[in-house]
């Protein structure tokens, strides 16, 4: 009978140890669920290990193509705080995030947001790289924590002022490192339209052959224009992205090169630019400031 038992219960632990992985939200903290490993960051950032943190949003994947699994259900019903980005780039997500969440790009003026081709009606989401806005990113998510846990505001306004001062050192580092690059090779070409923000805020032309949304295809035309640009600017190389296809930049390598100019793709992993995602935990990239100079330096080294 004793050995029976024993038996039933080493299946019920190897059985438990198979099962799929759920959160854990038995802690007595407050649970702060965010769309995006950028907002995993962010309030790592402000409220420390104040808050149990809760991530829906997997690095490393595109949250323009990602769909809701029933567990992310149970991760916004549970949180004691929703942040998400807005500006609809949690796409197939926002009519969920609308009725239980906060965006932080919410105080965002209509000037201040990026639109597509000039059409009002389609918002740029890539805010990140304008690091004015990341900053009020910053200050919503910083207020929205010290309502959360209005015992602790002075602490999350220490860490938050610390780290908007960090991220000042960050954009002259990065408007120092562009310096670098002559004129004439100031072009960052792209697979899509993530670096809008970026080509604004630094002033260096962006081109890419797709739209802002990674759900649209890259078409002739589009494809073909932007290889006869990188011809006639003989521009030295063009940058796969860690949540793209990178066969697409080698296609335009391909269009280039019948045009008579070979240009290098930068790929593979460690040299591709974060777009839609920070890295996954442990490896470069894994924070925002890490993940802007870490693209920064590729841009630069490629291109001076």
């Amino acid at each position: 009978m004793k050995k029976t038992l024993i038996f039933i219960l080493l299946i019920a632990l190897i059985l438990t140890g198979c099962g799929p992985k759920t959160e854990n939200f038995a802690s007595d903290k407050k649970v702060v669920t965010v769309t995006t490993s950028f907002l995993y960051d962010m309030v790592k950032v402000i409220a420390g290990d104040s808050v149990e943190r809760v991530l829906i949003i997997p690095a490393g994947e595109d949250p323009h193509l990602y769909l809701m699994k029933p567990e992310d259900s149970k991760k916004l019903e549970r949180a004691d705080l929703v942040l998400y980005h807005g500006l609809y780039f949690e796409g197939k997500m926002n009519e969920a995030l609308e009725s239980v969440g906060v965006p932080v790009s919410k105080d965002f003026t209509d000037q201040e947001i990026g639109t597509i081709d000039g059409d009002e009606t389609k918002l740029d989401p890539h805010f990140w790289f304008d690091i004015s806005l990341y900053k009020k990113a910053t200050l919503t998510a910083c207020e929205e924590l010290k309502k959360l846990l209005p015992e602790r505001a002075e602490e999350f306004q220490k860490n938050c002022d610390e780290y908007l001062v960090e991220l000042d050192k960050l954009d002259a580092y990065n408007r120092e490192r562009l310096d670098e690059i002559p004129v004439e090779s100031r072009y960052i070409v792209t697979p899509h339209d993530a670096f809008n923000y970026m080509s604004r805020h630094y002033n260096i032309p962006v081109i890419a052959p797709q739209g802002v949304s990674t759900e649209t295809e890259v078409g002739v035309k589009d494809m073909d224009e932007t290889a006869n640009f990188i011809y006639e600017h003989k521009i030295k190389a063009i940058f796969a992205e860690s949540t793209t296809d990178p066969k697409r930049m080698e296609a335009l390598r391909a269009s280039v090169l019948k045009k008579g100019f070979d240009v290098f793709v930068v790929q593979g992993e460690g040299n591709e630019l974060f777009s839609d995602s920070l890295a996954t935990e442990g490896k470069k990239g894994d924070n925002y400031i890490d993940m802007y100079k870490h693209n920064i330096d590729l841009i630069v080294n490629n291109l001076k």
